[in-house]
């Protein structure tokens, strides 16, 4: 049995659900022009993201409805990956190991992890690309192998309650 830790809503974490919040943490603080961040299951579920005062930061102004918000990034993400992959097929080009989307305020970059679970990160339109691909393919090594189906549902349970 895992060792539980409080969580800002009050509920357990096991000690890999807490490392992958770690991790995540790690990313959005220490790499610079990433604006949000979200990891989606398969089934298109929000598994993880950044903190969401943060994510909101990215909504433009004057703007209604949630966007920049790790839902929003989650979806986009999800359906992303379904596009990419589907094509992949299409074109016989194996599995997407990564896809990036430059845009004129800012990028988008999605990245297989585990099993059809992806990394996505919504950056400034000044990042350095390198620097944010080579701390996604980090985190995407770091958090593959523990992204078990129990940790999985463990972490859509803690985002449903944090809703």
């Amino acid at each position: 049995m895992n060792a539980q830790a409080p969580t800002a809503y009050g509920q357990g974490l096991s000690s890999q659900a807490r490392n992958l919040h770690w991790l995540l943490t790690n990313l959005v603080d220490e790499v610079p022009g990433i604006r949000s961040v979200a990891v989606v299951s398969s089934d298109g579920l929000l598994l993880l993201s950044s903190d969401p005062d943060r994510a909101d930061e990215a909504a433009r102004p004057g703007s209604e409805g949630p966007r920049g918000s790790s839902a929003d990034l989650a979806t986009i993400v999800s359906g992303l990956g379904s596009l990419t992959n589907g094509a992949a097929k299409l074109m016989d080009g194996g599995s997407v190991k990564q896809t990036m989307i430059t845009m004129d305020e800012g990028s988008l970059f999605v990245m297989s992890i585990s099993d059809g679970s992806l990394l996505g990160v919504h950056a400034t339109p000044d990042c350095d690309m390198n620097v944010i691909a080579y701390h996604m393919a980090l985190f995407v090594g770091r958090a593959g192998h523990v992204l078990t189906p129990e940790l999985r549902s463990e972490l859509r349970k803690s985002m449903e309650s944090a809703q």
